[in-house]
């Protein structure tokens, strides 16, 4: 017998989790891309050769091989393969709901469930046989009838979880056409399982006292699931027409309800435009009632008590079948803008999160109507006049979604009190969600506002200078370009830079002020030291000199490693010349000259040592700046670029000037790397493409990281990479 069999589960299960845990990036980024490739042992230091992780295929694949080892590896890793699910193709999609949910057709769905249930009850009975004294008695045919029996009427009493029609099996039931049935109403599987063994486990106490009964093994893996994610699905080369687009969708809300029924452990769901009509109100209940709010911990307690409790209510079965779901964590709901997905989260502000004091006037009428309703229907309605709240989120992204009106935003924003991450740039958010907000208990640590145009310079202000869940914000996006400019005025800029908590700490390690109307002296007379600062973003700032940026950064921000200057700079400025927009300020040399002179130079280049000194020195910059970002007329005036300084571009609009000479390697940023370092080879690797890369390459996210804390300087791909590193706006 192999010596691994004598482990114990436990010690089993830690090593799967240690497989997994070496595939999450390193809490601390080196802001590059992810390069995959066999590039030595990953350390958990900010390095980019050798990675901080190993490939995630790489850990999905030593997780599956460990799953085929014997009956005790499988247990232990399968949790774990199954911890994190990104829904890529539509067969695959379909794969899973079959896997986990056992289908989406409600008839076959319930057969399918009434037959578990039947072979589970037979597998129970022979397991508790065997673990009581009877033991000779469990190949007796009538001691097996009675014990089952015992077990069916205790699943039938008036407690029991399971509905009566699927404690029989199919062949057992009369023949009758499709029953007109909420097929919801059945439990989902993972209550099932339990339900039968907790009810072994009775009878078991009733005969032979002091007997532990194993518990009944769940084949399907939802109650294993913690992250699923939409980021990667597309139906794009599928050659279908508009009509099967239409009428055959593949994620549709009946199979994602489906799925999260079985998902009680789920912590993290993102979804995208690609598949937002699949988010009906039944998902969006099914995603933000589970857990504490079905407990009664987001309700106040005014009127907990006097909800009907009516076996035969759908809402109440539902409701007690998330008690024992976990709450969600974070949610990111990227360029959600379908009608349908608009409807379901209106309906679920007005249903769930508006007081019934606010909704309408016409008191009168509603009192004439609700004297026809029954008393327990008068008793779950006031028991809803307080709005729900949401205690378990802390990481929220609304990237983009446009189509929600402020009315709607906001109370659903506010139901959020433990927020550490949010991201509402390109949405209807307003000064007064933002001053609701500041008097919340959220204790925010990234925020993103960007290109919000409903905002005025004061609400910011005051937001960033007297709130309390403003006071420890480490990342900070207020990005605005042409089309949406900032709101801030130079005094409002002068004012944040001198009171607000967040820049007095100095502990900000990401910053965008592009398109601010930012002066020298803010920058060096009033804006405090920024030694944390990694990231900083100063686009769009036409009068801006490159002198002043880099003194900045010299004096005060020498950490700062990529900079974005995208049409920033008069120095900078030489491709204005057109129809409308004036004569050009200067031309592609001058340019050129002007970057590498007056901030390449001075603060990315290791000064010169003489030859003659008796003892080695090795030279360092001044600062760690090496990435940075500028427009694509100053990116073509730069042509191939200068000596290790190439120009790597985006998936889309967006390019960099990086020095492909530096990086972090170790946990030590090194510049001038030799020749045939796999860093920089993989960073020429990346200029040589020429825009061909993944949608995860780029610097500076315009997208905030929620599904995984990771915040504005995480890094992602798929549709949410393309949305931080690909496109302009």
């Amino acid at each position: 017998m192999s010596a691994v069999l004598q482990y114990p589960p436990d010690l089993l299960f830690a090593i799967s989790g240690h497989v997994y845990a070496a595939g999450l990036p390193a809490s601390a980024s080196s802001l590059d891309p992810t390069a995959l490739g066999e590039y030595g042992i990953p350390t958990a230091l900010p390095s980019s050769m050798p990675p901080s992780n190993w490939p995630e295929p790489i850990v999905r694949r030593t997780l599956a091989n460990l799953c085929l080892v014997n009956h005790a590896w499988y247990n232990a890793a399968k949790p774990w393969l199954w911890h994190k699910i990104e829904v890529r193709l539509p067969r695959s999609w379909l794969s899973l709901v079959e896997e986990i949910a056992g289908g989406d057709d409600g008839q076959n769905t319930e057969d399918s469930t009434a037959l578990a249930v039947e072979k589970s009850i037979q597998a129970a009975t022979k397991v508790a046989l065997a673990s009581t004294a009877m033991a000779g008695a469990s190949s007796d045919e009538d001691a097996l009838r009675k014990w089952k029996e015992s077990i069916l009427e205790s699943l039938c009493g008036p407690d029991g979880s399971i509905p009566p029609e699927l404690l029989s099996p199919p062949a057992s039931r009369d023949p009758s056409p499709r029953r007109l049935r909420n097929k919801s109403q059945s439990p989902a599987r993972w209550k099932i399982m339990r339900s039968i063994s907790d009810a072994v486990q009775n009878v078991v106490d009733q005969n032979e006292p002091g007997v532990y009964v194993p518990k009944l093994q769940d084949p399907h893996p939802g109650r294993f699931v913690q992250h699923i994610d939409f980021n990667h699905f597309r139906t794009i080369g599928m050659r279908r027409s508009v009509e099967e687009g239409v009428t055959s969708r593949f994620v549709t809300g009946e199979r994602v309800q489906a799925l999260l029924k079985e998902m009680p452990n789920l912590r993290t769901f993102g979804a995208t435009e690609y598949m937002d009509g699949a988010l009906t109100l039944d998902v969006l209940n099914e995603l933000f009632l589970r857990g504490s709010p079905s407990r009664g911990r987001g309700r106040p307690s005014r009127g907990r008590g006097l909800v009907a409790n009516d076996a035969n209510d759908l809402e109440e079965e539902n409701r007690e079948r998330r008690q024992d779901c976990k709450d969600l964590e974070a949610v990111d709901l990227t360029g959600c803008v379908s009608a349908v997905f608009v409807s379901a989260l209106t309906e679920f502000v007005n249903m769930r999160l508006l007081s019934s004091d606010g909704e309408s006037s016409g008191s009168e009428d509603e009192d004439r109507r609700d004297s026809g309703r029954s008393r327990g229907s008068r008793s779950v309605r006031f028991a809803r006049e307080e709005p729900l709240t949401f205690p378990g989120l802390q990481r929220l992204c609304l990237r983009g979604v446009k189509s929600i009106q402020p009315h709607i935003l906001t109370p659903f924003v506010l139901a959020f009190p433990s927020l550490t991450h949010l991201d509402l740039s390109a949405t209807r958010v307003t000064p007064e969600l933002l001053a609701a907000l500041g008097g919340s208990s959220a204790k925010l640590r990234s925020l993103a506002l960007a290109r919000c145009i409903r905002l005025t310079g004061g609400s910011i202000k005051n937001f960033l200078i007297h709130a309390p869940a403003a006071a420890r914000i480490e990342e900070l996006t207020l990005y605005g370009d042409r089309t949406f400019p900032s709101p801030l005025s130079t005094e409002d800029l002068g004012d944040i830079f001198s009171l607000a908590p967040c820049f007095t700490s100095g502990e900000l390690t990401y910053l965008d002020l592009s398109s601010a109307p930012i002066t020298k002296e803010l920058l060096h007379d009033v804006c405090r030291p920024q030694p944390k600062l990694r990231s900083l973003g100063l686009s769009y700032i036409p009068d801006l000199e490159l002198g002043t940026i880099a003194q900045f950064i010299l004096s005060k921000a020498a950490n700062v490693e990529v900079l974005t200057l995208i049409s920033t700079s008069p120095e900078l400025d030489w491709g204005r010349a057109g129809a409308g927009m004036g004569a050009p300020r200067g031309s592609a040399r001058q340019a050129s000259l002007a970057l590498h002179s007056q901030v390449i130079g001075p603060l990315c280049t290791p000064p010169y040592v003489s030859i003659l000194s008796t003892t080695p020195i090795v030279p360092q910059a001044r600062t760690r700046l090496r990435v940075i970002e500028l427009s694509v007329p100053a990116l073509t005036g730069l042509g191939a670029g200068a000596g290790m300084w190439r120009i790597i571009r985006s998936k889309g609009g967006r390019g960099w000037y990086v020095d492909t000479a530096s990086g972090w390697v170790g946990g030590e940023l090194k510049r001038e790397l030799p020749t045939g370092h796999p860093l920089r080879q993989e960073m020429e690797r990346l200029a040589d493409a020429n825009g061909n890369v993944s949608s995860g390459v780029g610097w500076h996210a315009r997208k905030m990281e929620v599904l995984h804390a990771y915040g504005m300087l995480g890094r992602e791909d798929g549709l949410y990479g393309a949305v931080s590193f690909a496109y302009q706006g």
